[in-house]
């Protein structure tokens, strides 16, 4: 809509803008929910809401709240359809807000199904440009080898590196995890949210 991404370049320097911003932040903060939910210590529902809390005050922008709370809602269905012996409801529900993050959600979900904290950073890094990248191939046309090709031989290794980076990270605090932004992005979210022409709420 805006002209920014309009071949395979550039669809590849947005996926990368967004690593190393916004999905720093969501690696982060989905490593921290698995391991929270592998290790069960304490109070963790108030864990989650503090998460929860930190998570929201890095976005800006009220659209993109609202719709990593709705990716939060339907990844619970998602995880409660594969994996039933998963309660994550009630962890959740005292959780702010009316629906947990999304990476909050993903992070819970690896845990149940197995897996480590490093795995639901590259979960979170990978969906950072998956969504993008699905979006060039319906909007402009694209090939969609050559995007997933771009995927796996340029993006990988970035992806790989956030992945490990937000693992060791794992024990900080909360509020001492990554808080990198993309104004722009923020704005052009916003502006998306009353434009004539909706494409995608995320």
């Amino acid at each position: 809509m805006t002209g920014l991404v309009t071949d395979l370049a550039s669809t590849e320097d947005f996926c990368r803008t967004r690593l190393r911003t916004s999905a720093r932040v969501s690696a982060a903060f989905a490593t921290a929910s698995c391991r929270l939910f592998l290790n069960e210590r304490g109070d963790v529902p108030a864990q989650l809401t503090l998460l929860d809390t930190e998570y929201g005050a890095r976005i800006p922008s009220e659209a993109t709240r609202r719709a990593s709370r709705e990716l939060g809602r339907g990844l619970s269905r998602l995880l409660r359809s594969v994996i039933p012996e998963a309660d994550l409801a009630t962890a959740f529900s005292r959780c702010a807000g009316p629906a947990p993050h999304q990476p909050l959600v993903l992070g819970a979900g690896v845990a149940r199904a197995g897996g480590d904290p490093e795995l639901a950073a590259r979960a979170a890094a990978l969906g950072a440009c998956a969504g993008p990248a699905s979006a060039a191939v319906r909007l402009l046309g694209l090939d969609p080898f050559a995007v997933q090709a771009m995927l796996a031989r340029r993006l990988a290794p970035e992806i790989d590196q956030i992945a490990a980076a937000a693992a060791a990270a794992a024990a900080m605090p909360p509020a001492s995890l990554p808080a990198d932004g993309a104004p722009a992005l923020d704005l052009l979210a916003d502006y998306h949210r009353t434009a004539e022409v909706r494409l995608f709420a995320s």
